[in-house]
């Protein structure tokens, strides 16, 4: 069972000092730095007898999450959802109360909030405004870095590699991309989709680059289902497999096969992206690339945290890794 004196060791503080921060002790003269620092190593280890003394409450620092979709949107695509998640439960962790905005709602921040995070996609428009807030910035889902701020990404290039090659070696010769396309929240930027660009490396370098296999809607279940639904009913053949640049497209799409009487895998073979609890629970369930989303929410916290005790760090760009996890949807 980790004890006072294993933080002690960790952190570099002695044993009095540990306690007197973990017991919430306000006569302590201790830097921010040294109070999350032991913070941080108590919840590393497991230590939880602190986070049940509640006999001297300070007033919390905040931390502002701001997300590019609406509430109504984030309800309808948990992959956002599940960032906000993995922030809150790390601001937790680390002793911050969190305070949620959305793009549609204006907000002002009070001087308790000393950091931003930003879910989503984000114009260059959009991203001087929110640095007239004044406080460090750290975006989630998109690259910011040759605009100064830090920021988490997921490793779209090797996540797409990996599933076309899986559908390669289930021997499909031909495979089409079911993708969206997105603009900022204020409609003055086109949203780069580097699932897209990932399937064209990818086909071109195994010589099998079709345009005509690219079908492009918008990131919904119903868009999935009409990109498919036309496809089938104007006759043209279908590919040996799709590759779905979100769970909701392939669910859609999914739909319509099932419906026209296309079955899956035997067929056709569908791989989804993000791999939320969606495409479990659907029929066949969907094989996928899991996408470490609430580890996203989590590492932007980490980053956001450090940002605030250091405030001259310098930006960078922290690209999680993926799994392709496989279940019934491919042979």
């Amino acid at each position: 069972m980790p004890t006072l004196k294993d933080i002690a060791k960790l952190a570099g503080v002695s044993i009095a000092t540990v306690s007197r921060v973990l017991n919430q002790d306000e006569s302590l003269s201790v830097t921010e730095a040294t109070r999350h620092r032991i913070l941080t190593t108590a919840d590393d280890i497991g230590y939880t007898k602190h986070k049940k003394i509640n006999s001297l409450q300070r007033k919390k620092s905040q931390v502002a999450v701001i997300q590019w979709v609406s509430e109504e949107d984030e309800l309808d695509d948990i992959y956002y959802y599940n960032i906000r998640i993995g922030i809150e439960k790390r601001a937790q962790d680390l002793d911050y109360d969190i305070l949620r905005f959305f793009n549609d709602i204006p907000f002002r921040l009070a001087e308790e909030v000393i950091g931003v995070l930003c879910i989503g996609k984000f114009s260059r428009k959009q991203i001087a405004s929110l640095e007239e807030l004044g406080r460090p910035l750290v975006f989630v889902d998109s690259d910011t870095l040759s605009q100064g701020h830090p920021c988490v990404t997921t490793d779209f290039e090797n996540a797409v590699q990996s599933a076309l090659g899986y559908l390669r070696k289930q021997g499909c010769q031909t495979i089409g991309l079911l993708t969206g396309h997105e603009k900022t929240t204020d409609a003055t930027e086109i949203v780069p989709e580097p699932r897209l660009r990932a399937y064209r490396n990818f086909c071109i370098e195994k010589a099998i680059y079709d345009p005509n296999l690219i079908l492009i809607g918008q990131f919904t279940v119903q868009s999935g289902y009409d990109l498919l639904n036309n496809l089938i009913i104007s006759g043209e053949t279908l590919p040996d497999a799709y590759f779905a640049a979100s769970d909701s497209i392939a669910i859609g799409a999914l739909k319509a096969l099932q419906e026209n009487g296309i079955a899956v895998p035997d067929a056709i073979q569908i791989i989804s992206f993000n791999d939320t609890s969606l495409a479990r629970q659907v029929y066949p369930p969907l094989s996928s690339v899991t996408v470490y989303t609430e580890e996203m929410g989590r590492t932007a916290m980490d980053i956001l945290n450090k940002q605030v005790l250091t405030p001259e760090k310098t930006p960078t760009l922290t690209m999680l890794a993926t799994k392709l996890t496989i279940r019934d949807s491919t042979k």
